[in-house]
């Protein structure tokens, strides 16, 4: 008996091929896809002879103003001849069938289960994400149950250390941990995410997935080949998601994309181990710059391995984190109560706050409520980290807005 193929949607035909076309974190692809939508765009995109429609290319470039989108990337025209070789390739029917054949599928912004913090992205939010594995994606738009591990990949012992023992006591907790699926810290925080996973295991797989793992090429191959056999177990367990389709093979670029998908995922990221330079201080950033919580593992002042989160502690306001139960504190998950800790009649709502956020709460006005640059001069900070710290003190309830103005808010 022949088994019938699914049938797939428009809207899914579509984003199928704009994801194969379209590079991550395209403004010119984003806006056309925002302003024409998804099917109209695909249309457009692989009907393109050389003429651009008038009214789309005025609404692309209106769309991209307001952003810090370079003019050259404002213009439709550049974006659909760079896009037209890659659109007669395109062939989304053929990629869906493959990633189903793979026991897996794709979420777009349609979906019941897309993740609503993606919204925190903008114009770089995914055109789509494809996923592969048992777990359940639901997990996905649930970002308080969430917590990126990333670091360097050439790990130090105590990196590898001090990683599982973080890992392991958050999924412990019932939080799911996301990495690249990279060699060091991203591989250490995978397999002990999948060992502590297997203490709830039902039916063969974790009641939860225990880690997922972020790539930058398509799913229909593990990369990086070395780490194929935890790849594999990841997919069993878990999931492994990729904003790219089937085929599309991993570069530079995507791999620098594939960090702010990282982020927005998860309502903090914790950075365990990482050299001045690393790549897991562009995922950091990326969170930072969208409001999500951000720590840091100290490590000796004598590494450089430990060099990149000391630059994170101290140039982007990194809270310290030296067990689990501080990394749940990021994610406002509670660690179980030990004997001779603070009496909860001690505990205050602006405890765990890091420097820069509690000049800016200390700010904030009880009465009349103060723009952003107004607090930028009260607090004596920065605009940039004025906006991400009233994001993170809204988020605990310390801080209300009322229109573009901001005061002091008190939890309950």
């Amino acid at each position: 008996m022949t088994k019938t193929k699914p049938a797939f949607k428009p809207t899914q035909i579509a984003r199928a091929g704009l994801s194969k076309i379209i590079e991550p974190n395209d403004p010119t692809g984003s806006a056309l896809v925002a302003i024409a939508g998804p099917i109209e765009a695909y249309r457009i995109i692989t009907t393109y002879t050389g003429t651009t429609p008038p009214t789309e290319q005025q609404q692309v470039s209106e769309f991209l103003d307001d952003t810090e989108t370079p003019r050259a990337d404002r213009k439709l025209d550049a974006g659909l001849e760079r896009w037209k070789a890659r659109a007669a390739l395109a062939d989304p029917a053929h990629d869906l069938d493959t990633m189903a054949l793979l026991g897996g599928g794709m979420l777009t912004p349609e979906d019941e289960e897309w993740p609503e913090q993606f919204d925190a992205l903008g114009p770089a939010a995914p055109l789509a994400l494809w996923w592969r594995g048992n777990g359940n994606v639901g997990i996905l738009s649930h970002p308080e149950r969430l917590l990126a591990v990333v670091g360097s990949r050439d790990a130090t012992e105590y990196g590898r250390q001090v990683t599982s023992d973080i890992v392991s006591g958050v999924v412990g907790r019932g939080i799911t941990v996301l990495s690249g699926g990279a060699y060091g810290i991203d591989a250490c925080a995978h397999a002990a995410a999948l060992d502590a996973g297997r203490l709830g295991v039902e039916d063969g797989v974790p009641a939860f997935p225990p880690t997922i793992a972020v790539m930058a090429g398509g799913l229909d191959r593990y990369y990086p080949e070395g780490n194929t056999e935890l790849l594999r177990s990841i997919q069993r367990a878990a999931l492994i998601i990729a904003e790219v389709a089937p085929g599309t093979t991993p570069t530079r670029w995507r791999f620098l994309a594939r960090n702010r998908v990282i982020a927005a995922l998860c309502a903090g990221t914790l950075v365990t181990e990482a050299r001045w330079r690393s790549g897991a201080l562009s995922t950091a950033r990326h969170a930072a710059g969208i409001g999500r919580e951000l720590g840091a593992v100290p490590g000796s002042i004598y590494s450089a391995n430990s060099a990149g989160c000391h630059r994170l502690l101290r140039e982007a306001a990194a809270i310290p984190v030296t067990d689990a139960a501080e990394a749940l504190e990021l994610i406002k998950v509670s660690a179980p109560a030990t004997s001779g800790g603070t009496a909860d009649e001690d505990i205050r709502d602006y405890d765990g706050l890091n420097v820069q956020d509690l000049l800016l709460l200390d700010a904030l006005p009880n009465n009349r409520p103060r723009s952003p640059d107004e607090l930028a001069a009260t607090a004596g900070l920065g605009i940039g980290a004025v906006l991400g710290g009233l994001s993170r003190l809204a988020g605990r309830g310390l801080a209300r807005s009322t229109g573009e103005a901001w005061s002091r808010a008190y939890p309950g």
